[in-house]
């Protein structure tokens, strides 16, 4: 007599039209008297078997995926839809991008119960050969992020992501800055245009793009208070900026900045200017309908103004306007101390980390003192 199959054993028979293994169980009836069953295929019987198995377990566990049907695609749409509430749309955008060009279009059809780490790590190491590091980690936070999310709903038993670290993509581009003469160049460049005051203020205040972006004349004062003793300097202060929530960057983010005569003059100028004056909007640097400016927008037109400069435009980014303020002041002799409360950071350290390319004299200190003490070979016969 055949042996009675225990639970989780089922029926097992060759579906020839599939050319496939089939593994079905019952697991008793739902409230209507129909049968509840279970099926799984595979190419050898203890393939369909073992996957029966799988789900079966998942039954048991309480996860409620359809069998084959939630893909890693199906993951990370419902995690953009659902777990990015509150970001902004700027953030969504890029998001949306990334995981449609690098994650669905080579993992999406992959069913996300069988996504295995060795998957992800292949995936990881081919993109490695086009994108930055940078992009890569971005790419794997999404990643990990939709599929922890998934796991949280049932979706699936754990996250393989988890498990993979990100290696080393191709170098990204890296920020340089404006020589003094390319600076000169630039300045006077923008004089014609309508960016002269955002290109004047950005050089040589070193305020972030998004925080020029949320500039309001109330923040600006174009006399300061010459007659007290010290003098007050004209001045702006950095009180917001373009994020989600209007917010600085950090706090030590805020601060007031001294505005140089040539920024002074450039802002009373951009004053004048018929659609700044008859405008509603109490923006600084504005659209013609009155609303912050797009960063596509302004990098355009500063490109522009650089290619009238005779700098490459497809090279520079206004953002590198940034970063020349702190290499002409580090140039200058500027102590870094300072350089890192104009710039809004928390303190020196992360100065040097975000701007190590521009500090070279604060970086050059210990070798030209070394040189006096410990004089090359070169100079040897000389002493």
């Amino acid at each position: 007599m055949t042996a009675r199959r225990s639970r989780g054993e089922g029926g097992l028979h060759w579906d020839e039209s599939r050319q496939r293994w089939i593994a079905t169980a019952t697991l008793g009836f739902d409230g209507r008297g129909k049968r509840i069953t279970r099926k799984a295929s595979g190419t050898t019987k203890t393939a369909a078997k073992a996957k029966l198995r799988e789900i079966l377990r998942d039954q048991e566990n309480g996860t409620v995926v359809p069998a084959g049907k939630y893909t890693v695609a199906d993951a990370v749409r419902d995690w953009i839809a659902y777990g990015l509430t509150g970001r902004s749309p700027a953030t969504l955008s890029n998001y949306t991008t990334i995981a449609n060009k690098h994650i669905v279009s080579q993992l999406g059809a992959r069913k996300l119960r069988d996504l295995t780490a060795d998957d992800v790590d292949r995936w990881l190491r081919a993109e490695s050969r086009v994108v930055s590091t940078r992009t890569l980690r971005l790419m794997h936070s999404l990643l990990n992020r939709a599929v922890r999310h998934a796991m949280a709903r049932d979706k699936v038993m754990r996250n393989v992501v988890e498990l993979c670290s990100v290696p080393t993509g191709r170098e990204g581009r890296r920020s340089k800055s404006l020589t003094f003469t390319q600076a000169e160049k630039l300045l006077r460049a923008a004089e014609a245009s309508s960016m002269r005051a955002y290109v004047v203020l950005s050089l040589l205040t070193g305020a972030r793009t998004e925080e020029l972006r949320a500039l309001r004349w109330e923040d600006v004062d174009l006399v300061g208070s010459p007659d007290e003793d010290p003098p007050v300097p004209p001045s702006i202060s950095v009180l917001r900026s373009v994020r989600m929530d209007g917010d600085t960057k950090t706090r030590r983010s805020r601060r007031r900045l001294a505005v140089p005569s040539r920024a002074v003059r450039a802002l009373a100028a951009h004053a004048e200017r018929p659609e700044v004056s008859t405008g509603q909007a109490d923006l600084v640097f504005a659209s013609r309908n009155g609303t912050e400016l797009d960063a596509h927008n302004v990098r355009r037109s500063f490109r522009r103004v650089a290619a009238d400069a005779g700098l490459d435009a497809a090279e520079w980014t206004p953002r590198e306007l940034r970063h020349s303020f702190v290499s002409l002041l580090s140039d200058s002799g500027v102590p870094l101390e300072h350089i890192s409360r104009l710039v809004g950071h928390s303190g020196t350290a992360v100065t040097e980390a975000v701007y190590r390319q521009q500090l070279r004299p604060v970086l050059e200190h210990g070798a030209i003192a070394m040189d006096g003490i410990f004089p090359s070979d070169d100079h040897a016969d000389d002493r």
